[in-house]
């Protein structure tokens, strides 16, 4: 099958010779996953001391009726979010308004209450309320809050119908029995996230999703992101698929987020920990700011001393479920030489997204790197590691 790529030719910043010809791989490698069924189309940029030096599309942003990629295609980008939401909270956190060594009981009061729970069957009972660890904002963000998730019994109405509002699922959240004694476990929690999110309301006084618009999506020109689609954007967003029996099908209501084709209509929740629509562009932004320490375009949104510990380690050498990946506050951040094996350095950090979406920057090469696609299922993750090798390969130098 021919080659269908769009999207704009190498930036003449990618100077060298072998970068841009092996930039220029990239998009060939990624129309080999469409064309062999793998995934249905994908849009990646890579950018480097902050300049794009590639954005492309391949395959289909819809495949019934059929559509082609585009650039500008919108995604629902799941767990990137989370970083989006830690950032929201850092803000508070440097106006003093949030503390992230303080209980999150101080701020959510229903959480004072919060139930503990056996460590497996036949396990003695954890210890009382009164003398165990209180929980502590930055586990939130760090997955080592102990929080049950998913939630078991209302996991449909929250995470897929988004049927809730943010406080009531996070009232729910609390009466539900820790699963460990916080900090001394690490456990991917959404619901540490729903909670930072919920903390960011009732600090803030401002819906989160208003927040997070205001004080980081709009200032960063981050147009084209937003957690309830308006009708002007819903043909631009991608359709997500899954695959069986080697077909690309519709996954149904049963997915984070509900049935992408209804696009959460009627959706309240805002899911701090799975809810953006973005852009690779968009999402570029956000990195870039990172990765400059806090500034983007002449304005400064964090501090460097925020932006060092976010993408600090702060689980040290307890086990996650990404090889050689340890937690920052809500970023992937480099916790032995596993991490490097997608040729990342140990200077990188990152998030991906339940649906295959991915975003890293890489500190020691002022690169950044953005790859999407709507893809859920176990095996949605090659996309992304395909496309990680290969840019680190490209961008080989700092200048």
């Amino acid at each position: 099958m021919a080659v269908a790529i769009v999207g704009a030719a190498l930036s003449a910043r990618a100077a060298d010779p072998l970068t841009a010809q092996r930039l220029s791989s990239i998009a060939p490698r990624m129309q080999e996953l469409v064309d062999s069924g793998q995934i249905p189309g994908a849009v990646f940029l890579v950018a480097h001391n902050g300049e794009t030096l590639l954005l492309q599309a391949v395959g289909h942003q819809s495949l019934e009726p059929r559509q082609p990629m585009r650039t500008d295609s919108i995604f629902q980008v799941m767990s990137m979010t989370k970083p989006i939401t830690a950032a929201g909270l850092m803000m508070l956190v440097e106006e003093g308004k949030v503390v992230l060594t303080e209980p999150v009981d101080k701020y959510l009061p229903e959480f004072r209450d919060q139930p503990s729970a056996a460590e497996g069957e036949g396990a003695p009972a954890a210890r009382p309320q009164s003398r165990r660890r209180r929980m502590m904002v930055y586990q939130l963000l760090t997955h080592t809050n102990g929080m049950t998730d998913p939630a078991p019994e209302r996991r449909q109405e929250i995470q897929c119908d988004l049927g809730l509002s943010l406080a009531d699922a996070v009232k729910y959240y609390a009466t539900l029995p820790l699963r460990f004694e916080p900090g001394t476990r690490w456990s991917y929690s959404n619901a540490g996230l729903a909670t930072a999110g919920r903390i960011i309301e009732v600090v803030s006084g401002m819906p989160y999703e208003q927040f997070i618009a205001r004080r980081i999506l709009e200032p960063l020109g981050m147009k084209d992101s937003f957690y309830f689609p308006d009708a002007a954007r819903i043909p631009r967003i991608a359709m997500l698929y899954r695959a069986e029996n080697g077909k690309l099908v519709l996954p149904g209501r049963n997915v984070l987020g509900g049935d992408p084709a209804k696009f959460r209509q009627g959706a309240r929740y805002p899911a701090p920990e799975f809810g953006l629509y973005s852009t690779a562009a968009d999402l570029a932004a956000f990195y870039q700011m990172m990765l400059n320490g806090g500034t983007y375009k002449g304005r400064r949104y964090l501090s460097k001393s925020s932006v060092d510990t976010m993408t600090a380690l702060h689980t040290g050498s307890l086990e996650t479920f990404n090889l050689g990946f340890g937690n920052g506050l809500a970023f992937t951040v480099p916790r032995d030489a596993g991490s490097t094996l997608d040729l990342l350095s140990t200077e990188s950090f990152g998030h991906a997204g339940a649906f295959g979406t991915w975003s890293f920057a890489d500190k020691s090469k002022r690169l950044v790197g953005v790859m999407l696609i709507q893809l859920t299922g176990p095996d949605n993750t090659t996309a992304q590691h395909v496309f990680t090798a290969m840019v680190e390969a490209a961008v080989d130098g700092t200048k």
